[in-house]
Formats: structure tokens, sequence, C-alpha cells
């Protein structure tokens, strides 16, 4: 089977609806539920699963712990990972401290900045500069970087990163970075977001269709 994003990014959405599931004591499921938790159809969890050879029983749904372990062989475990963020202004800062990025599946090991003696507070890994980057990952295996620069300098930071190894990117600066072979980035533009949001409700609000 050949390798398609989309459906990965839902195989991660099931996998986080069951865990949840699982966290509450449910033992089966059944394609409603996991659609109901992952935000998707019925119809599209069914669909998922057929085309990856998962099977269910129509009376019996899905036992949560198998279903869990088929999806783990598909998408592979991650467990241990570590991620670094370049750019630690007030985004980077903030990112280095999430408790979310400290944790079984990954933890945030280090930060790069032009000025690290600059980045004040109290920060739960430790910041180097720029020029500690390429002796910093040699050997290191790290697969994730987090891009939190000024803009005009995003796209040197990233191939730069990418000539280093690194293969997936969360990008923060507000210029979409673009994906080459083997290389995947996701492009959060927090201000285009709640942008967008305003327009959407505007179009609602004013019954206008398009």
């Amino acid at each position: 089977m050949t390798f398609n994003k989309e459906l990965v990014v839902r195989l991660l959405r099931y996998k986080n609806a069951l865990l949840k599931l699982k966290n509450l004591g449910v033992l089966k499921v059944f394609s409603d539920n996991i659609a109901d938790t992952a935000g998707v159809t019925a119809s599209q969890v069914r669909k998922d699963f057929s085309l990856l050879k998962i099977a269910g029983n129509k009376r019996g749904g899905y036992q949560i712990k198998e279903l869990l372990e088929d999806i783990t062989d598909i998408v592979g475990p991650t467990s241990g990972e570590s991620i670094i963020v370049v750019g630690c202004g007030n985004i980077g800062r903030a990112l280095i401290n999430y408790k979310g990025f400290h944790s079984e599946t990954f933890e945030m090991i280090a930060g790069f900045d032009i000025s690290p003696e600059t980045v004040s507070g109290s920060l739960t890994c430790p910041v180097y500069g720029m020029d500690k980057l390429e002796e910093f990952l040699l050997g290191k295996n790290i697969k994730v970087a987090i891009i939190s620069v000024p803009d005009n300098v995003a796209a040197e930071v990233y191939d730069k990163l990418v000539k280093l190894g690194v293969k997936g990117f969360l990008n923060f600066a507000r210029v979409n970075l673009r994906e080459i072979d083997g290389v995947f980035v996701n492009n959060v533009n927090l201000e285009l977001s709640i942008e967008n949001l305003f327009y959407y409700i505007n179009f609602m609000e004013k019954g206008t269709s398009i």
C-alpha cells in the first residue's frame, strides 16, 4: 500500500480516540463509537479498516486492545522520541515549557537561538546557540524539529535542518515551508487560523453562500 498522509492522520485520530475510550474503561467499540470520538463518519472508519484489513465483528464490534495493537503495527510505535525547537522567543519558550512535550511519547531536549543568553525565565531544557546545532544533532537521530524563528530566516533554518537529517517539522513562522520527498511539514499560522474563524462566523451570520 502506498503512503497516504490523510489516512495516517485519521489513524492517529482513531488511536487517540481509542485511548480515550480505554481510559474510560471501555473494552469493545463499534465504528460509530470511534467515529463520534474521532470526529469522522462511521463509514469512513469502516472504509479505512477494510483497506488496512483490520477485521471487526458486526455484532461484537472491535476489541480496543487488539485494535490499538493493529494500528500501532501499521503506523509504528512512538515512544522515547526526542524533539528540538529552533527559535526561543515567546512561542519557543512556551513550547519548551509545555508539559505535553515532556512525556513518555516524546521529550523536548533542547532549544536553539541566535542569542541564547537573552532567553530568560525558567526553562525545562537547555538553550544553545545556533552555532551548536550541527554538533548537537550529530549522531542523535532527531526526527522532528519545531521552527519558531522570524519569517525571513525560516527557509534557511528549514534547509539546514533537512541537511542534518530532520524529517518532520512543526513550523510556526508565518511562511509556508514546502515539503520535499521524505520530509513532512505542518505549517501553523495562528493569526490566519483565528482570522479564518471570524470569516466563517461572518459568512454564517450574513447567510452568505459560496
